[in-house]
């Protein structure tokens, strides 16, 4: 048996260092402290966060859960690493606003092989600056240092939100009738959705020389009015402002996420009702169209993948639309609903 004073294997010779983890998890207290009310409890430190709920008459909680998916290859790449924490709290977030939530807290995990600690901090940096502007608390989160699972220098993150709407202002589809109006609200580009088919135009993470990829990201588009990594790595946007000045003015809100249009604007739509699009109506941002391009995506596929320039669809009554619009000014009527007359609950004009 080797004796005790002998030095033998760490945890650290096996790719968890606990003392360059524990300097990170130090870090991020302090971020995570300027994002917390009194209604935290407890946040970053104990076994779990404590949050204290009151002033609701019939509350209800409402939750999400997403990954920032493979966008964060590109942040690999760009090193770049600030903007995915805000994608990740603004697409959890915008999901729950679509039930008329205010969002209360939020919760990340980490799984990584190697990330450095600097890295780790760059990212919860862009969470909490994302929780701040959403009256948001980060009150803790996961960092896992997983060697062999990952490839060195792999990393994935999730993130986990709660949020608390009254029971009787919750949208109900049900509300929704024959011809309403759907009004778009724009994206601010590609957000979270696609990057596994761009990557695949564009051979990014598919094996190329790292400093090759770097040029494909850093070549400028003059309809970009900038670089292709610049328009890829634009952060999710955020639709909280924009939820808070049309409340009591729409039935729903439909988060255009995977799936795009065709998929996302029916799920708040009663079932014999049916969304007619007149694409015509907007003109999506200019990375699609060189997307299109550079892959010979059809427009069909386009549709069903990316959020093609409308990040958010609000369903009003046609007398409301006017109000919407003076609160969002950026909304925009793009269509109106209809009764459903097959299985396609979204129709692209």
């Amino acid at each position: 048996m080797r004796p005790v004073s002998e030095p033998g294997r760490t945890y650290a010779g096996a790719g968890v260092d606990i003392e360059a983890r524990g300097r990170a998890v130090a870090r991020i207290r302090e971020l995570a402290r300027e994002t917390q009310g009194p209604q935290v409890l407890a946040g970053v430190g104990p076994f779990s966060a404590l949050y204290r709920l009151e002033g609701y008459r019939q509350p209800v909680l409402v939750s999400s859960t997403d990954g920032v998916g493979t966008k964060l290859v590109l942040a690999q790449i760009l090193d770049r690493y600030e903007a995915l924490g805000e994608d990740l709290v603004h697409l959890c977030v915008n999901d729950i606003l679509t039930a008329g939530a205010q969002p209360l807290f939020f919760l990340d995990y980490i799984a990584n092989n190697g990330l450095t600690e600097e890295q780790k901090v760059r990212l919860v940096s862009g969470m909490a600056r994302a929780c701040r502007a959403v009256g948001c608390a980060l009150v803790g989160g996961e960092t896992a240092d997983m060697p062999d699972v990952y490839r060195p220098g792999d990393f994935d993150l999730a993130g986990f939100v709660v949020g608390v709407v009254e029971r009787d202002e919750i949208p109900d589809p049900a509300a929704v009738r024959e011809g309403d109006v759907l009004l778009g609200v724009p994206s601010a580009g590609i957000h979270t959705n696609g990057y596994a088919l761009i990557r695949d135009i564009f051979r990014l993470g598919k094996g190329l020389p790292r400093e090759e990829e770097r040029e494909i990201l850093a070549r400028p588009y003059a309809a970009l009015g900038g670089t292709l990594g610049e328009a890829l790595l634009a952060p999710h946007r955020s639709y909280y402002r924009e939820v808070q000045a049309v409340r009591g003015l729409v039935k729903g809100i439909a988060h255009i996420t995977g799936g795009g249009l065709p998929e996302n604007v029916p799920r708040v739509l009663p079932e014999d009702l049916a969304a007619e699009i007149e694409t015509a109506r907007w003109t999506p941002h200019p990375i699609f169209a060189l997307i299109q391009e550079a892959g010979g995506v059809s427009q069909r596929e386009m549709y069903r993948t990316f959020n093609m320039g409308v990040g958010l669809v609000l369903v009003a009554a046609p007398e409301r639309a006017a109000a919407v619009q003076a609160a969002v000014p950026e909304a925009r009527v793009i269509g109106r609903v209809v009764r459903r007359r097959g299985p396609e609950g979204a129709l692209l004009l």
